[in-house]
């Protein structure tokens, strides 16, 4: 399979990945959503309980995946796919798998998880969300000839050189900085803070912790 170079060819492949997990996990009968590639705060993906988008006459979830988590291992970035698959199966089947605002993932979202080849550990604070893929899907995706995203949201650097979120500050004027950075597990959300920039780990989830805005 040719490398995703593009944002374009990286969202065909994504799109390409759901309909291909939808025949094998889902017989086919899940829902197609928009799949989006944005920027996630706290996430490496999500999505959203009701239809925002409108595609002619029909109205669609949203899938995203966030843009600066693309070129984790290609088995994780389709286990997060599968992970956001499941969330919109139970949406529409009518089964509620979250609480707490949608980020509390209960025995439910696990049970349909662990059936579909992905492997879910348990944060009391996120409670069964931890996601890897088990073995059966990473055969699968090896048989697939899924390779890598060979591109990747540079967060960090976009926020040092007043990129897209400086956009969107009134009448074109930037915050000054802060002089720490807060670092957040994306599993449980634990939360630490530095005066440089740093690798840091989540030893309860095993997660690198990302930079927060």
């Amino acid at each position: 399979m040719e490398l995703p170079t593009k944002t374009s060819r990286a969202a065909g492949f994504l799109e390409l990945a759901y309909q291909v997990l939808n025949n094998r996990y889902f017989e086919g009968r899940l829902n197609e959503p928009i799949i989006t590639i944005q920027k996630t705060k706290c996430a490496y993906g999500h999505v959203t309980v009701g239809k925002v988008w409108r595609s002619g006459a029909e109205h669609r979830h949203e899938l995203n995946i966030g843009a600066g988590t693309l070129d984790r291992p290609i088995a994780n970035v389709i286990a997060t796919l599968l992970h956001e698959m499941v969330h919109l199966w139970n949406i529409q089947e009518g089964i509620q798998d979250c609480s707490r605002s949608g980020y509390y993932h209960n025995k439910r979202f696990r049970d349909a998880a662990n059936c579909r080849d992905l492997e879910i550990g348990f944060s009391k604070n996120i409670g069964w969300s931890i996601t890897q893929p088990a073995p059966a899907l990473c055969a699968f995706i090896e048989e697939q000839g899924w390779r890598e995203i060979d591109m990747n949201r540079d967060e960090v650097g976009a926020r040092e050189k007043g990129g897209a979120d400086a956009a969107n500050v009134p009448n074109g004027m930037a915050h000054r900085p802060s002089s720490t950075r807060k670092y957040v597990c994306p599993a449980c959300h634990t939360s630490v803070r530095a005066t440089h920039e740093v690798r840091v780990r989540c030893e309860d989830c095993n997660e690198m912790m990302v930079l927060a805005k």
